[in-house]
């Protein structure tokens, strides 16, 4: 994603419950970490459901595995946007290990995705908000 704007920064513990028989963290769960820190973002921001019956909705994601995380860790999260489309954008999240001194360190996992403001009676797309478009990078 070119001009990517940095709009969110979170820490998670890696659970227990999060590895899978291999020992290390299940690939599925990167994609709840990576929720977890655009659901808060979107909500910080105002940007969940509104009263008009319009929001964000998920069209596509992916993530690059890089390295292994295990429990116990602390992960950091961090949360970029791109420009707008006229109802769309993309985002993009870094998941880095977090060291012993508290830093955030090594990739292990990046992914993106594109969020589509939609009229969820009408199932059709409609334009961005103005509050939400005012939070991206010009193109």
């Amino acid at each position: 994603m070119s001009n990517k704007q940095l709009v969110h920064t979170m820490r998670m513990p890696v659970r227990w419950g999060d590895m899978d028989a291999m020992g290390h963290v299940n690939n599925t769960v990167y994609f709840r970490y990576i929720e977890t820190a655009r659901i808060a973002w979107l909500e910080g921001v105002g940007a969940l459901r509104d009263a008009n019956a319009t929001g964000p909705v998920l069209v596509n994601a992916q993530c690059s595995f890089l390295k292994q995380l295990k429990y116990p860790a602390e992960i950091e999260v961090t949360s970029y946007v791109g420009p707008p489309g006229r109802s769309s954008f993309e985002v993009s999240h870094e998941i880095r290990l977090v060291g012993a001194d508290g830093q955030a360190g090594a990739l292990h996992a990046e992914g993106a995705a594109k969020i589509v403001w939609i009229d969820f009676a009408a199932e059709k797309s409609v334009p961005l908000p103005e509050a939400i478009r005012s939070l991206l990078p010009a193109a």
